[in-house]
């Protein structure tokens, strides 16, 4: 049997039941609560940015503090019945927990009668103790960093690089010290004058840019070496005006004349080089950041 070529094509279409209507919102209520809690976030990272350290840590021993004893007497929650004190909300944070914390004065101390030896120290005391720790840390990062960029600055500029033996950098109990020293046949004075060099301009006026990143005073101090003839008479005002020529150069760079603590001319009296006096490197201009006293608040 030959089949008829007439024959119609049926095309069948199925629909399907509508079932996303019943969750097809389901993602916005998620959404929603992801939104919020970013904004949350970054609610609370805004608060952390703008408080000060005393509010952050005032706020931590207010919800964690230092102790918390228990007791019987009245509801015998936290405050135990007691009342709140007359500072309030007002209260300053950790000081006014430590000090409500502490223990009562020994009854001869009440008297009148003091006995300081085997006393622990104060609030204040650790306090002020504690301060000058951290600014002699602080001092000593930022002593350590002046002295990284005045290496980094000789190590990038072609002109310093090949000076860069003549300048020695230390830290002394007095601060931080730059020497700018002579060496045989480098030398940055005039044998018998105090006018400086080129070379010696170029190391002021680089060391200048130090101590601009500073607060500290200094003080510059010049030095000569030991002569064969052993006469060193003319050495001490020739060591004064080298060092006060210095002075006019690392001000003519910009750093303040307020910060000018002291100018001195030290002739061979303090030698780079005991063992060898009258070695070249003993003679040298020496500049030093002082150390600051830190400023205590008052109580």
């Amino acid at each position: 049997m030959a089949v008829s070529s007439d024959r119609p094509i049926l095309i069948k279409k199925v629909k399907k039941g509508g079932h996303d209507g019943h969750h097809g919102g389901a993602w916005k209520v998620a959404y929603a609560d992801f939104v919020t809690a970013m904004m949350a976030f970054f609610l609370l990272m805004w608060l952390i940015n703008t408080t000060s350290p005393e509010q952050k840590r005032g706020i931590a021993d207010y919800f964690a503090p230092a102790s918390v004893s228990e007791t019987t007497s009245g509801a015998g929650s936290i405050l135990g019945g007691t009342a709140l004190g007359d500072d309030g909300a007002k209260a300053s944070g950790s000081r006014d927990i430590v000090e409500n914390l502490a223990p009562p004065a020994p009854p001869e101390a009440r008297d009148g009668q003091s006995s300081d030896a085997g006393q622990p120290q104060t609030l204040e005391n650790a306090s002020e103790e504690a301060l000058r720790e951290a600014l002699r840390k602080k001092e000593e990062a930022a002593f350590a960093s002046a002295a990284q960029s005045l290496r980094q600055a000789m190590q990038e500029m072609p002109e310093l690089a090949e000076l860069s033996k003549q300048i020695l950098i230390d830290q002394t109990p007095e601060g931080l010290r730059i020497q700018l020293i002579d060496q045989e046949g480098r030398s940055m004075f005039r044998e018998g004058s105090a006018q400086p060099n080129d070379r010696a301009r170029v190391l002021l006026r680089a060391v200048s840019k130090v101590i601009n990143q500073l607060p500290n005073r200094i003080t510059i101090s010049g030095h000569t070496s030991a002569s064969r003839g052993g006469g060193q008479e003319n050495d001490w005002p020739l060591s004064a005006a080298r060092a006060n020529v210095s002075r006019q150069i690392i001000q003519g760079a910009g750093v303040p004349s307020d910060r000018i603590y002291q100018v001195a001319g030290k002739a061979n009296s303090d030698p780079l080089y005991p063992d060898d006096p009258m070695l070249a490197g003993n003679r040298r201009i020496a500049i030093v950041l002082l150390r600051e006293a830190p400023v205590l608040p008052p109580d």
